[in-house]
């Protein structure tokens, strides 16, 4: 039986005797490896400096100094100390294997030699020997790299010292370019939020749409089917009244009874969850109607509506509020030249701004406001003689201070707690109204009564 070699290596073979020596040498070369010897101590010791083996073959008994005293004087200098040692022993006492493991040695060989043996072993532990080494240059590789960027974190440290020195030397040309920059940043959120949201809704859209459809239309066959049953199970209760006792046990079982009565009922459950599901899809595409290229004709009335439906999570009662109700006064409009997806977010954050302006009431109120119900009226209209549609989005919240009102139409001025607003809505709003639709957006609020925004668009695009 052979064994495979494939690690190379230089192996130091220590013994006295001679007949091992050209045994252990002639097995080893075979197999590639490069083969030195020793007959005593003093000469591996001198072997081992000079040409530094892989690995070394150390016979336990020898005259002159031992393999013991060998191996002791090997692990303690620094030239030799990491070169493995394998003991070649006829002694079989476990106190000299111990007495070998202590002073460094990695393992044992038992004469007599079992050819097989030794080249597994010596294998073995080249292979240790090779990942080893292997280990050690990649950690000084990595101290080496540690160290560089240690050097490059320094030289960091002291460009950005020079850096802030710099800043504070030119404060007032930066507050220029700070102002430029927060007006580039609300430009590329608005396309990046709307480019994103067309992309969600897109996807969503994608996934869901054909299986609820598919479920939706099931669903009344499946109703149809159900009854048909029910109508069946009735007649067999009719004409055959009295069942076995197989057929009553099982009726009583899954309670039949129940059954016929509440299994329609799900099934109709379904149906309306089924038509939600799909009502809440048709609004999302149709909020996120994306046509930058050019503006068409658009029912505004379906926007809100869509971006209603959207919202209407948050307008639902809850632990801490009632229900807010939605008053909507609805003018007949004519079609409105305009940039659908662009336009239903402007609704997004004026219907949002407004659900938070009153549940910021019911925060701030006394027990005195028990009866407070939260409103929110959007009212459209056209103005024949400029041919504009006006839509007006009112709401009887917390309103504002003179401060807000003045700071409003500021870039990432928000009054919202961390996490909950960028100040960027009203500012992309009037950007949207004012510079793609050539419109006008306004607003009058009163602190303690609430706030009304006002959006005037052009019938027609100019």
């Amino acid at each position: 039986m052979s064994l495979e070699i494939v690690e190379i290596g230089v192996i130091l073979i220590v013994d006295d005797n001679p007949n091992n020596l050209e045994v252990l040498s002639e097995s080893l070369m075979d197999t590639g490896w490069e083969i030195l010897v020793a007959v005593n101590g003093e000469g591996a010791i001198a072997q081992a400096e000079y040409a530094h083996p892989d690995i070394i073959l150390l016979d336990v008994m020898m005259p002159g100094i031992d393999g013991f005293t060998t191996c002791d004087r090997l692990k303690s200098n620094p030239i030799t100390a990491d070169i493995p040692i394998i003991f070649m022993t006829a002694l079989s006492e476990t106190v000299d294997k111990v007495k070998g493991l202590n002073l460094g040695a990695v393992d044992y060989i038992t004469k007599p030699f079992e050819q097989q043996e030794v080249l597994a072993r010596v294998q073995t532990h080249l292979k240790i020997r090779h990942l080893t080494k292997q280990l050690q240059t990649q950690n000084q590789q990595l101290q080496q790299e540690v160290a560089e960027r240690l050097l490059a974190e320094a030289k960091l440290q002291s460009l950005t010292k020079d850096l802030e020195q710099r800043v504070e030397e030119r404060t007032s040309q930066l507050s220029h370019a700070l102002s430029h920059l927060q007006q580039t940043q609300v430009n590329l959120i608005q396309r990046e939020k709307m480019s994103a949201l067309g992309e969600l809704v897109a996807g969503i859209a994608h996934e869901i749409n054909n299986p609820v459809n598919f479920i939706l239309g099931n669903l009344g066959h499946a109703s149809e089917y159900t009854q048909s049953f029910i109508e069946l199970l009735n007649l067999y209760q009719k004409y055959y009244p009295e069942p076995v006792d197989e057929i009553v046990d099982k009726i009583d079982e899954i309670d039949l009874n129940y059954l016929i009565c509440d299994f329609p009922e799900i099934i109709l459950s379904m149906h309306k969850g089924t038509k939600r599901m799909a009502q809440m899809i048709r609004a999302l595409r149709h909020f996120s109607r994306r046509d930058d290229a050019s503006a068409e004709p658009t029912n505004i009335h379906e926007g809100i509506d869509s971006t209603l439906l959207i919202l209407q999570y948050r307008l639902k009662a809850n632990p801490e509020r009632p229900a807010i109700q939605i008053i909507k006064d609805y003018d007949t409009l004519p079609l409105v030249e305009c940039f659908p997806g662009p336009l239903n977010q402007v609704f997004m954050n004026l219907l949002a701004n407004a659900i938070d302006a009153i549940e910021e009431s019911f925060v701030k109120s006394d027990s005195s406001l028990v009866e407070y119900t939260g409103k929110i009226t959007i009212r459209t209209s056209v103005l024949e003689q400029r041919s504009v549609v006006v839509i007006q989005i009112a709401d009887n919240g917390i309103g504002m201070t003179e401060e807000v009102k003045q700071r409003l139409a500021e870039p990432m001025f928000t009054t919202k707690p961390v996490g909950k607003g960028t100040g960027l809505g009203l500012s992309i709003s009037r950007q949207i109204i004012e510079e793609q639709h050539q419109g006008a957006i306004s607003f009058v609020s009163e602190l303690g009564k609430g706030t009304e925004f006002s959006i005037e668009i052009p019938v027609v695009k100019n």
